[in-house]
């Protein structure tokens, strides 16, 4: 037999109602597991026989809160007991708010659920809550423990009705229990043992079902992430180093894996793992603050995702389906705007839809709300500004778990539950290939930007027809041409009358006239060059699209013109472009503000 501290661990949920017996429950898994201090049993029936009142398994819980001297640590939290196979801990889950937040945004979480029923009472609105409680938490191996058969004569048809009801109602929530067991807490029967009761039932008691649940893999065991925190760029003594860095999540990486950054797509090889003032390693593993060298030199931005090219990819999309639970003071409302953050990465995010919540005076569970209060879980829809990489919270936690800001201060988190189709999926993957396919230059792009001393740059001129934005944008490419900036104006007649030859014209195909249009855009600034291109009347769908096949940070958008005809969220407003050298000024200057250009103030 293992010892017990190379045994498996493994958290495992129990809810119910107060009173269906969920503490009795626990008490007997105590005591039928023999994982009670000695002596700790007997002590407590001879308490009850000194004071006259009948003796309850659920006892035993009260009983062992004070035991850490004798090396159990029991609290309203957590229950440890053991089996020949594991070591468990129960997560007691009272049902009050105070779980829901910390299952949901903190770092422990269930693998496994208990869900106690009283067949005498039957399914009831606490039963129906718990249950869906634990399908929001992201658990999705369930067995219903159908409790106090003794009360209802252990009659099979009792049970039976349960099992009916309570799977119509799981299904309706997507949950598919492992088994429903009838038990009697309090009479033993088939916790640890059979129940001779019962002979209807010959499937496995509540212990071979708890041995029988599958274990999640260990942290190491799981596919490598690690969200890309910065890149590390050196120059003195020779040293042209750009060193990745980050916080390994999940798994392990080596050198000479090929590595993929998501959302992006772009892809290259470990040359090197680095760590700080030691040698450098051939290995590094989940939870180790970790640097790695490329073979190739790619841009990659702060907030992305590093996977193995042939491990599990994760998910990439604007459009998410989270469990939220919600600090602030102020409710969460539908189109303000927060700020998402999910490991290294941030994005502004809404409020899409609001499917169901929990609410926090009463517990009660309502699709009617259409803002989130304080306290609420709730299961939304979020429409972030742009794509993200993240996991589900089945597959890899910590790259789910996320937390959302107002105003400088974190209102509220959860867990991504389901991702959700966006207007851009049918190009993302697209782009992820054109991506990893890129041939990369033998000159990198840091090499172009010290030589033409700037970043390259989409400056995006839209607004309405005649407002004025050809002129500004070739006056504006004649001022930075002057000031030895390597830029170009691409009028949209050039992409119209060449490589749009075949659509222009057709309406129903501006989503491909938008994507040509950037796929051309994306060959320009990988060259360097700083890039002006004017479009009338662009939306924010337009741009969205652009920023799918163009790393957003490269584009500044301005509006030109008095009046905003469209949604497109943009950068800089130009209302007069006919002072054409006050305009260009603003430009310029937003170029310099920026980092773009040399700024000589």
């Amino acid at each position: 037999m293992e010892k017990n501290n190379e045994k498996q661990k493994m958290n495992i949920v129990i809810a119910g109602h107060v009173d269906h017996g969920k503490s009795t429950v626990i008490g007997r898994l105590l005591a039928d597991t023999n994982s009670l201090p000695d002596g700790k049993l007997e002590q407590v029936k001879e308490n009850c026989k000194k004071n006259s009142k009948p003796f309850e398994y659920a006892f035993l819980i009260d009983a062992l809160k004070d035991e850490q001297a004798q090396g159990i640590t029991i609290d309203t939290a957590r229950v440890f007991f053991k089996t020949s196979k594991r070591n468990y801990i129960i997560l007691d889950a009272p049902g009050h708010i105070e779980f829901l937040k910390n299952m949901v945004t903190g770092a422990s979480r269930g693998e496994a659920a208990l869900l106690v029923i009283d067949a005498e009472e039957g399914v009831r609105e606490n039963s129906r809550r718990h249950g869906y409680m634990i399908s929001m938490l992201g658990i999705k191996q369930i067995a219903v423990l159908v409790n106090k058969m003794d009360l209802v004569d252990y009659r099979r048809e009792v049970f039976e009705a349960i099992v009916s009801e309570y799977t119509s109602f799981l299904k309706d929530i997507d949950v598919n229990p492992v088994c429903f067991i009838p038990l009697s807490a309090m009479q033993g029967d088939n916790i640890a043992q059979p129940s001779t009761k019962m002979q209807w039932y010959t499937n496995e008691t509540v212990l071979e079902i708890l041995d029988k649940l599958e274990k999640e893999p260990r942290q190491i065991d799981k596919p490598f992430r690690m969200p890309v925190q910065d890149v590390y760029k050196f120059t003195k003594f020779g040293d042209n180093r750009r060193i990745v860095v980050g916080t390994i999540e999940t798994g392990t990486v080596n050198c000479g894996d090929e590595i993929v950054f998501y959302p992006s797509g772009k892809k290259s090889r470990i040359r090197t793992i680095e760590t700080f003032n030691a040698p450098p390693k051939e290995e590094a593993q989940c939870g180790l603050a970790t640097g790695f060298t490329l073979e190739e030199q790619i841009y990659i931005a702060r907030g992305e995702i590093a996977a193995k090219s042939n491990g599990l990819k994760p998910c990439v999309t604007s459009r998410i389906k989270v469990n939220l639970f919600w600090l602030g003071k102020d409710p969460m409302i539908m189109k303000k705007e927060y700020l998402f953050k999910l490991g290294t990465c941030r994005v502004p995010a809404r409020v899409e839809e609001v499917t169901r919540v929990i609410d926090a005076s009463d517990l009660n569970t309502t699709n009617k709300k259409k803002q989130i209060e304080r306290h609420d879980v709730a299961e939304c829809t979020l429409k972030l500004n742009k794509a993200i990489a993240f996991d589900l919270a089945t597959d890899i936690a910590g790259t789910s778990r996320f937390v959302i800001v107002d105003n400088y201060e974190i209102r509220g988190g959860g867990i991504i539950a389901e991702a959700l189709e966006d207007k851009q999926t049918w190009l993302r993957d697209t782009v992820m290939l054109r991506n990893y396919k890129w041939e990369k230059s033998i000159i990198e792009s840091e090499k172009r930007a010290e030589k033409y001393n700037q970043k390259s740059t989409l400056i995006l001129l839209t607004g309405g027809k005649d407002a004025g934005k050809k002129a500004l944008a070739k006056s504006l490419e004649d001022r930075l041409f002057a000031d030895g900036r390597v830029v170009y104006f691409l009028g949209i007649g050039n992409v119209l009358y060449g490589i749009d030859a075949d659509i222009k014209g057709k309406e129903h195909q501006r989503k491909e006239h938008i994507r040509r249009l950037s796929e051309v855009v994306n060959i320009l600034l990988d060259a360097g060059i700083i890039l002006i291109v004017t479009a009338i009347d662009l939306t924010q769908e337009d741009l969205e699209i652009m920023r799918t096949i163009i790393t957003s940070e490269k584009i500044e958008t301005v509006w030109v013109g008095e009046n905003v005809t469209t949604d497109i969220a943009y950068d800089v407003r130009i209302q007069d472009p006919d002072n054409l050298e006050e305009s260009v000024d603003m430009l310029k200057t937003l170029l310099q503000d920026k980092g773009i250009i040399f700024n000589p103030w």
